[in-house]
């Protein structure tokens, strides 16, 4: 079976591991520092905290930016459910942008035309950037200005892209900026997420909330410290720390990270031109960024073809490759519909749900592999 996507580990990654089983650190040691600050540096951030899972980052990024019952936050349907979980957890209303029909993204026209409608305004807006690539910050940005809401990037496929030849995880147009480190993911910790941002009262917040809440900083705390082992519980924190094993292997992945992104980049365009005339609607690439291209997503033009998108599905699965979907419209959960959400209230991400099939991509598929996908899709849709 050829899976959609997998991690590609060596022997320079398991060294590095094994490095940390033999040292004093296990967890809350110098790895974690020293991974946080390679992915901060390599997208030109100030600051960044590593936590064990990207829906843990998006958490803490919603509550360092304070968001709270009676805010609301916004995001797309088109996405993984934390994405709005996020908003949920801290006890927010969750209310949801359209895509765009070409990118997949949000729709940046959508969002203006919602934010101008006279309803309720949201605190933040999470946009994300699918498969990848990223979505238009810069209108996103003016339109934060002028609607007074903050923006925290859900870039969980996207480390390694670029918008406006700078990296992904700037946040130039954002206030936070958070990465999934999943093993499907383009490097890897095992599970893993971190959060980016340029702001130094974020930073401080998202370090507190990372680790229950404590803090060791004096300019923090309540009163004088009793001694050198002080701390002081000043927020209600969680447990989303990150571990040095977990840390070692993502800053020794980093090493690959540019070779990774050139190999998926290689892929997708070879798949542009081994797909090209079936009849199937290929991924569009904005000339304003570069997409790590965590995801190849097809949409099959049902009008032309024979068979069902669960029949092309099924024979694809059939022969060997382990295709799949990204995503069931969030909105068309069981949970969100029983908080009024139904289908049909965002068109274009439901369109683009029974249309969509992901393509295997990532770093370790040779093109011998790529081939046969190619070939047996191309049997498929005959």
């Amino acid at each position: 079976m050829i899976p959609y996507g997998r991690q590609d580990i060596n022997a320079a990654d398991i060294e590095a591991v094994i490095a940390v089983l033999k040292s004093d650190w296990l967890t809350q040691g110098p790895a974690i520092e020293q991974f946080e600050e390679y992915v901060a540096g390599y997208c030109g951030a100030k600051y960044a905290v590593a936590v064990c899972n990207a829906t843990a980052a998006l958490h803490i990024a919603c509550l360092a930016a304070e968001l709270g019952p009676g805010d609301v936050l916004w995001t797309v349907p088109n996405t993984f459910v934390a994405s709005a979980n996020c908003g949920r957890y801290c006890g927010a209303t969750v209310d949801f942008v359209d895509i765009d029909d070409v990118s997949y993204n949000m729709s940046v026209s959508g969002l203006a035309e919602k934010l101008a409608s006279g309803g309720v305004r949201p605190k933040i807006v999470i946009p994300v950037h699918f498969s990848g690539q990223s979505c238009e910050m810069e209108k996103l940005a003016r339109l934060a200005k002028q609607y007074e809401f903050m923006i925290i990037e859900d870039a969980s496929h996207a480390v390694g892209g670029e918008y406006q030849d700078k990296k992904i995880g700037a946040c130039t147009y954002s206030d936070m900026t958070v990465f999934s480190f999943h093993p499907v993911k383009i490097v890897t910790t095992g599970e893993g997420g971190m959060v980016l941002t340029n702001r130094r009262d974020l930073y401080e917040r998202l370090l507190m909330l990372r680790s229950h809440g404590i803090t060791r900083n004096p300019e923090l705390m309540q009163g004088d410290a009793d001694g050198p082992w002080y701390y002081q519980q000043v927020t209600l924190g969680f447990n989303y720390r990150m571990t040095d094993l977990q840390a070692a292997l993502g800053r020794s992945q980093c090493d690959r990270l540019d070779e990774f992104i050139l190999r998926r980049r290689y892929l997708a365009k070879r798949y542009d031109e081994l797909l090209s005339g079936l009849p199937l609607q290929l991924p569009k690439q904005d000339p304003a960024g570069k997409s790590a291209w965590h995801l190849y997503v097809i949409r099959l033009k049902l009008e032309q073809l024979a068979k069902t998108r669960l029949t092309v599905f099924n024979e694809l699965r059939d022969a060997g490759i382990n295709v799949n979907l990204h995503y069931i419209p969030v909105h068309t959960q069981p949970y969100y519909r029983a908080l009024g959400f139904k289908p049909g209230h965002f068109p274009v991400a439901e369109k683009y749900y029974q249309e969509a099939i992901t393509l295997p991509l990532y770093y370790g598929l040779t093109d011998k592999e790529q081939d046969y996908i190619v070939t047996t899709l191309q049997g498929v849709l005959k």
